[in-house]
């Protein structure tokens, strides 16, 4: 047996989605930059070739310069719209900038008109790049303004040049901000969009939680996200940290003391809160707590004093923190970093998150609760009739095997093939009823469940084919009762394919959670012999839906090792 084909995460399959449309929309964004700096290009070697009179000193390396220009211009388009790399590199932007200094440098210096040319350049790298380098290509184009000015420059000629100068630097300034916050709102609209996707039920709200924690932390690039809940009726608080970095991370949250959780819900459940700590006693303006009272809709500096402990508490110089309004509790989230200073725009596109990720959420919770009550109900059905049609059946054929055993005389030569059948019926029995029971009694037994039904299987394919399966577990399986229904069905199909695919004797079966990954490993020996090719499609197509992936590795004596890996 070989399974040689590899899946796409199901789970990851948006996210390759998402990430070949925004590469789409790069590809259309620079092609149409392409096409405007080549008509920027040609519409500039039009003005000297029409009217040459209209600018000083134009010569042969003028002519050059602009030549030059327009073969640079045709090569991006030309990678552009074959979709080359390099025609979305931000190497482009700087180029530009360098013929632009060139092309004024050669055209009257401060006083030539295309100086305007740097503009495009600013523009293209604030709305590709956002501030920073909408500012780098600011400041550089500013400094070979300068620099052209400087080396063409007379007298007359240092105010207009400060002029330019400044009118470059405020416009670019101003084009790297807005830049930014175009940016900005596509990362934010594509963030509320995830954590208002519904996930996968089968993970459970627990894994809901944790993505939505997660990917909030990394937006704002924190250090750790906080998420602190009460239940109303049971007033049991519970805590979830979700820290940078932190690769092992438990997706359940922990049961916390109230004494020690009401210092974390501190602030009223109307305020949304932002905290800076000072640099010092005179530059407090520029720090402090922050509170938007969404009553009415103003942010006030309030609840110093809280704010203060709240961050020595949370080890850190600034925070972020809104309230949660729950059907069945409250709560607060706090993001926390020793690196940025958050600000109030932070805190309430935070709140924003909460009210888009947090009824999800609950609905999740309702739908899981639903599905554990039908899982239970299910149980108990299950557990009657297996009593009603497997078990009685197996009884009666026992009883009429003891009925024949007593009619047969004592030399009869099938006594001993019936006493094997009674004993045969009455193991089958003996592991229906227990079978049974773990369907109906789910709880207070000693291993999880769905290890006992696995040891159960393994012992019939021993009984049955005389293949002995080894059943391990590593750790704890912290994963809902849908994932596990889901795994046991992969475990089956893999045990089934020993049997029928293989000349085995032996074969092993170990799970284990790492790193938030539920990983199956079902190994078989060889018999010296090359495998034969095989495709595992039922068990590739359920880890896929899983949002997990399988591979198979072969052995030199003919044995295969399947590895399925789906996340938690």
């Amino acid at each position: 047996m070989s399974w040689r084909e590899n899946t796409m995460p199901a789970s990851k399959l948006d996210e390759q989605n998402e990430i070949a449309a925004s590469l789409t929309t790069d590809a259309a964004d620079a092609l149409m930059v392409a096409r405007m700096r080549l008509v920027l290009a040609v519409s500039g070697l039009l003005a000297i070739f029409v009217d040459p009179s209209g600018l000083s000193g134009v010569d042969h390396f003028t002519w050059l310069a602009f030549s030059g220009y327009i073969v640079h211009s045709i090569a991006i388009y030309i990678f552009s719209l074959l979709n080359i790399p390099f025609s979305q590199s931000k190497l482009i932007h700087w180029l530009d900038i360098c013929w632009y200094a060139l092309i004024v440098l050669f055209t009257g210096g401060i006083n030539s008109f295309f100086s305007l040319f740097f503009f495009f350049a600013i523009l293209t790298a604030s709305f590709r790049w956002g501030f920073e380098e909408g500012a780098r290509i600011t400041i550089a184009s500013a400094l070979m303004l300068i620099l052209s000015g400087l080396i063409t420059e007379t007298g007359q000629d240092l105010p207009r040049l400060l002029l330019r100068t400044t009118f470059l630097l405020t416009f670019g300034y101003m084009s790297a901000r807005w830049g930014e916050s175009k940016i900005e709102l596509k990362r934010r609209i594509a963030l509320l969009r995830d954590v208002s996707r519904l996930s996968n039920p089968r993970f459970g709200v627990d894994h809901t939680i944790t993505s939505v924690l997660k990917k909030t932390l990394t937006f704002f690039k924190g250090s750790s996200c906080i998420l602190v809940m009460r239940d109303k009726d049971s007033a049991i608080y519970s805590l979830r940290t979700i820290k940078e970095g932190d690769a092992e991370q438990s997706i359940n949250a922990i049961e916390v003391r109230a004494e020690a959780a009401s210092r974390l819900m501190a602030f009223s459940q109307d305020h949304v809160v932002a905290y800076i700590r000072p640099l010092g006693p005179a530059m407090s303006i520029f720090g402090g707590s922050l509170t938007y009272d969404s009553a009415s809709g103003k942010w006030i500096k309030r609840d110093e004093e809280k704010s203060q402990n709240m961050a020595e508490l949370l080890a850190t110089d600034s925070f972020i923190s809104v309230p949660l309004s729950l059907r069945k509790g409250d709560g607060r989230i706090y993001v926390v970093s020793q690196k940025n200073r958050f600000n109030k725009t932070d805190a309430l596109f935070l709140s924003h998150i909460a009210e888009q990720a947090f009824p999800v959420i609950e609905n999740i919770e309702i739908l899981d609760r639903m599905a554990s009550e039908a899982v239970t109900q299910e149980r108990k059905k299950i557990a009657l009739d297996i009593h009603d049609t497997a078990i009685q059946p197996y009884i009666g054929l026992k009883m009429g095997l003891s009925a024949v055993r007593n009619k047969a005389s004592a030399d009869n030569p099938l006594i001993e093939d019936i006493d094997k059948l009674m004993a045969m019926a009455a193991q089958v029995i003996g592991d229906l009823r227990r079978y049974a029971g773990t369907f109906k009694n789910a709880h207070g037994q000693t291993e999880p469940v769905f290890l006992v039904v696995l040891r159960q299987q393994a012992a019939q394919v021993r009984e049955f084919y005389g293949i002995d399966i080894e059943i391990s577990m590593e750790g704890e399986l912290n994963v809902s009762d849908r994932l596990i229904a889901e795994v046991m069905q992969v475990v089956r199909e893999g045990l089934s394919n020993i049997c029928k695919h293989t000349v085995a004797q032996r074969g092993c079966v170990k799970l284990q959670c790492v790193n938030g990954w539920l990983k199956i490993q079902i190994e078989n020996e060889g018999a010296g012999a090359p495998p034969v090719d095989f495709v595992p499609r039922s068990i590739t197509e359920r880890a896929a839906a899983l949002g997990g992936r399988a591979h198979v590795k072969s052995g030199t004596d003919g044995g295969t090792s399947v590895h399925v890996e789906i996340p938690v």
